[in-house]
């Protein structure tokens, strides 16, 4: 059974950093989507940052420059280095796997495609 947990997140000022993590652990797949999303208050959840199997990135327009995301495959870890944080990047920023598209994120991505999530890490930017 895949587990994905997130952590890293926090409290910052407008134009501060963070660094997310999630631990991944279970996967049986050798090809995988793996997935940023954030889901702000009374909002959609919404994807941030995807990473394809053969390293490729992508990001909505809205995080492009800032956002980062990137994996440790011997520690299983997924990461988002989010800089330059505004206000409107407060939000619970979740974690997610999908495991059936072949190693490929068919952007852009939304919830129903993602197979495993993990249960959230809370950022919050002040102004």
């Amino acid at each position: 059974q895949v587990k994905l947990v997130e952590s890293g997140g926090g409290s910052v000022q407008t134009g501060g950093s963070l660094r997310l993590s999630c631990a991944g652990s279970g996967f049986g797949y050798s090809r995988y989507c793996m997935a940023w999303f954030r889901q702000a208050p009374g909002a959609k959840r919404e994807w941030v940052g995807a990473l394809e199997s053969d390293g490729s990135t992508s990001y909505p327009d809205f995080v492009k420059g800032r956002f980062t995301i990137s994996q440790d495959n011997a520690k299983k870890t997924l990461y988002l280095q989010m800089n330059s944080l505004k206000p409107e990047d407060t939000a619970m920023y979740y974690c997610a796997a999908e495991v059936n598209s072949g190693g490929y994120c068919y952007l852009p991505l939304v919830d129903d495609a993602m197979d495993y999530w993990g249960k959230g890490t809370l950022v919050t930017i002040s102004s």
